[in-house]
């Protein structure tokens, strides 16, 4: 079932290898997605400057900027999740992916029908972040402001901070569970879904990426604290606010 996914949901495809891009795309669109295909990072640049993808599909090996690179400007500047195709099957690559914020990885060669339902669970993990409870809900911490309808962050003078779409719903799973314990797993799954378990850095990454950007100090965090043997805790009261207007 995908009732939960937008009618249409466009997927922009980045891979070098026409042997296996150009199937796949007329796979793809068998399965319902809108499909853009690109051949290198290049040439997905100016078609994300044309129009906006649900998720990207990224090979992180190809000539000139790799996948890696390409996805880093993902996740610093756009808010779309990104699911590697790789050749590289050691753990330390998909690790790497991983750390610096891709959603998902499916490592070549691959069945096309677990990458599809690799593609929905993604999108569905995005669609129910960027859900707020109530339809203005606005959450406040600290000084800081999160609108989860625009996934906009500001701190305490009014300042827009750029966040990633992982980052994004990590926060939101610490906001929505405030001064719990969440272990690594919980946080995982809530974040990043199936087989990410399997590299308990990446969690940890994502923590010290999202410290710098919230704490005062991040190497003497205040707000997300870590519990030893147990996971991280979201220290901090947390004000659920309904804000009438748009």
């Amino acid at each position: 079932m995908n009732d939960s996914l937008p009618p249409a949901s466009k997927v922009l495809l980045v891979d070098d290898e026409a042997a296996l891009r150009e199937p796949l795309a007329e796979y793809l669109t068998r399965q319902g997605f809108l499909v853009t295909a690109a051949a290198n990072a290049a040439e997905a640049r100016s078609r994300l400057r044309e129009d906006k993808p649900h998720i990207v599909l990224l090979d992180i090996m190809m000539p000139g900027e790799d996948g890696l690179s390409l996805c880093r400007h993902l996740v610093e500047s756009r808010d779309i999740p990104v699911i590697f195709l790789t050749a590289r099957g050691e753990a330390t690559d998909r690790i790497v992916g991983l750390e610096i914020g891709a959603d998902d990885y499916v490592v070549k060669p691959f069945e096309p029908r677990e990458l599809v339902a690799r593609i929905r669970s993604v999108l569905r993990r995005a669609g129910r972040a960027a859900t707020p409870a109530a339809e203005n809900e606005i959450f406040e911490f600290e000084g800081w402001r999160l609108d989860p309808l625009k996934r906009r962050l500001s701190d305490r003078e009014g300042a827009v901070v750029a966040i990633s779409s992982v980052e994004f719903r990590l926060l939101m799973a610490f906001l929505e569970h405030p001064r719990q314990v969440l272990d690594r797993d919980r946080l995982l799954d809530m974040v990043q879904g199936r087989e990410a378990h399997l590299f308990d850095r990446a969690v940890d990454n994502q923590v010290s990426r999202l410290r710098r950007k919230i704490e005062v100090d991040s190497r003497n965090p205040q707000l997300i604290q870590t519990v030893w043997g147990g996971g991280y805790m979201f220290a901090a009261d947390v004000k659920r606010i309904v804000q009438d207007g748009t």
